[in-house]
């Protein structure tokens, strides 16, 4: 036997032996036969999904009621008639009154409430237990508890919960809600049957997500092939040496005669000045040899 046949029967055998009661609490939390059926539906594939997590659980069948409930409770069905909360039972025309006044009125409660009632009272669940599947404390539980006792007793006098100790009102309402009858008309999908829509819905899923991917893909590519190509100014040419100006070929004939002519002109005025300051030195050596000659032979005075 294959490791997925033994997955297969542990699921259909947890299925068999609480898809039903499931179907009852759902019904009793929602007042509507249809979504009682979806929510357990919807639980148990869940499950099948992630039966690796839900076969190591301590409590695969608080696994699946968890998932139940939060589905059956969902704040978004307000948003749609058909699956909103009933205020009533539908179809109980088999049940006698005083199992119609029990439902109706914990459909009465608010929804929190009515989830800790029945998860106490009419499933058994321990109170620590029941603040823990909640995700909430356990003061904040039995205040919820408390308060939908005494909701109850003031809805139902009859159920003699007024004045009774909290686990004298405890055990009458779990007796008062295990003795209601199936009244749900509906029975819940078989263990088959859900195995084969959760891998069907799986197969959906994956198709829709290689399916968005590639029109993803697709999408980018025609945006690309369809954008036009940004400007691209034309490249200039640029010197070779920074900071450095290039005369026009057209003028550096030119360029070079001019500082010929201003090289040629500065040696012409240097060498004019030298024969200047020559001339001059050989006029002020004769007049001193006069004078020597005037200081050695007086009578030349």
């Amino acid at each position: 036997m294959t490791q997925r046949e033994q997955a297969a029967i542990a699921f259909d055998d947890l299925h068999t032996r609480h898809a039903a009661a499931l179907a009852q609490q759902a019904y009793l939390l929602t007042g509507r036969p249809w979504l009682a059926r979806r929510a357990v539906e919807r639980g148990f594939r869940l499950a099948w999904e992630r039966w690796p997590e839900v076969a190591v659980d301590p409590d695969p069948a608080g696994w699946v009621r968890a998932a139940v409930y939060e589905y059956a409770l969902t704040p978004w069905h307000r948003f749609c008639p058909g699956l909103r909360t009933a205020r009533g039972l539908r179809n109980t025309s088999a049940a006698g009154p005083s199992d119609r006044a029990l439902p109706a009125a914990l459909l009465s409660l608010p929804a929190p409430y009515r989830r800790v009632l029945l998860l106490h009272d009419g499933v058994g669940v321990a109170l620590h237990e029941t603040a823990a599947e909640i995700e909430a404390s356990v003061p904040a539980t039995a205040a919820r508890l408390a308060h939908a006792r005494e909701r109850l007793a003031e809805l139902l006098p009859g159920l003699g919960l007024g004045g009774q100790p909290p686990v004298r009102q405890g055990e009458i309402l779990r007796a008062r809600i295990t003795a209601l009858p199936a009244v749900a008309p509906t029975a819940p999908l078989t263990a088959e049957d859900v195995r084969s829509g959760s891998e069907r819905s799986a197969r959906r899923t994956t198709r829709a997500a290689f399916g968005g991917t590639g029109l993803f893909v697709l999408v980018t590519l025609v945006m690309m092939a369809l954008t036009p190509a940004p400007y691209t100014p034309p490249e200039r040419h640029r010197a070779t040496a920074a900071h450095t100006r290039t005369a026009p070929a057209r003028h550096r004939g030119a360029d070079a005669r001019h500082h010929r002519h201003h090289r040629d002109a500065a040696r012409d005025r240097d060498a004019a000045r030298d024969r200047r300051n020559a001339t001059r030195e050989q006029g002020n050596a004769a007049v001193r040899k006069r004078i020597r000659q005037a200081r050695l032979a007086p009578e030349l005075r």
